[in-house]
């Protein structure tokens, strides 16, 4: 029988109590209309961004564990503060008016209602649909699909929380992920006609990415570089070493959309390719270049700027009187 996961950021349906659980363990928090969660730093504008941030934490699914309450925590009294009490109140200022804000826009409406036949669906990608968190079996019978879930969009306001297309109206976010959807389809709406994916700029529902964040240090015979990306597919990872060049190809495990960095990078010096070496790890991918020749780099790469800053690698030696 499946059962259906209860930590946030997941609530899937599962039968294999083994199976990895990605969730957030810490509260949602919506302030100034920025929305994100209290255990990781990512914060967007939009609902459906808030609802597909990447869950930061790992464990196993569960049935009964609910999200911790937020912590109201009260400012100790200070000197500085009781001070400030003691002064005389400030003269009255002339009232303010108040910002005229334009009333939000309602979401676009999905690309598509039904699946493209031609597109073939990933294993585990979930439903599109709000509320439905159904998820796709490869190789599965679709005949007899039930999908329920809402087709307006959500409203947050003055702390009641719902859909545009029902009534019903709650408090708090686990009881708004809780609320069942009002319409029901018979087919889950999984890849759609793939305009969505491919406007993320992949090909087959990748998200290519442009950049990542890197680093390096040195010591006198290698350069350590550091490339930034989690969930790296280690199996499918491609890593090669040039004289003076290094050629990625980075897929990772992400879902519902993987994402791929591919780059070759110049650097700045040459490098013993046979005895270079990369590990992958949780959050990057860090490589280790043995130097040629044994001369310092200023940079990683060759195309970046130069800072004519001198980077002292190794033990300094004693100057001579």
């Amino acid at each position: 029988m499946a059962n259906k996961c209860v930590h946030q950021g997941c609530n899937k349906l599962y039968t294999d109590p083994d199976e990895v659980c990605r969730y957030h363990p810490g509260p949602p928090i919506f302030h100034e209309g920025q929305k994100g969660w209290k255990c990781c730093k990512p914060r967007v504008l939009i609902f459906e961004e808030f609802m597909t941030i990447e869950p930061c934490t790992e464990g196993k699914h569960s049935t009964t564990d609910l999200p911790p309450k937020i912590e109201k925590k009260e400012a100790a009294e200070t000197p500085v503060a009781e001070a400030a009490a003691d002064l005389a109140p400030p003269p009255p200022r002339a009232p303010i008016a108040a910002p005229q804000t334009a009333p939000t826009p309602p979401p676009p409406p999905p690309e598509s209602d039904d699946d493209d036949e031609g597109i073939e669906i990933p294993d585990g990608r979930v439903c599109r649909r709000r509320a439905c968190s159904a998820s796709y079996k490869k190789g599965s019978n679709r005949e007899g699909e039930v999908c329920v879930h809402h087709p307006g969009a959500p409203i947050f306001h003055e702390g009641s929380k719902g859909y545009t297309c029902c009534k019903r109206r709650v408090l708090e976010f686990d009881q708004f992920m809780k609320i069942e959807g009002c319409e029901t389809k018979n087919r889950h709406l999984f890849v759609g006609s793939g305009k969505k994916d491919a406007a993320k700029g992949g090909q087959g529902g990748e998200e290519i990415l442009e950049t990542v964040r890197h680093d390096f240090y040195q010591t006198p015979m290698s350069v350590i570089a550091s490339f930034f990306l989690k969930k790296i597919d280690k199996e499918a990872a491609r890593v090669e070493f040039g004289s003076q060049q290094l050629d990625l190809d980075l897929p990772t495990t992400d879902t519902p959309v993987p994402k791929r960095y591919k780059t070759e990078v110049p650097l700045f010096g040459p490098i013993d390719t046979a005895k270079s070496s990369f590990k992958i790890l949780g959050t990057k991918l860090e490589v280790a270049l043995v130097k040629a020749d044994g001369a310092s780099w200023p940079v990683l790469r060759s195309d970046d700027r130069l800072t004519g800053e001198i980077l002292q690698v190794g033990r300094a030696g004693k100057v001579q009187q």
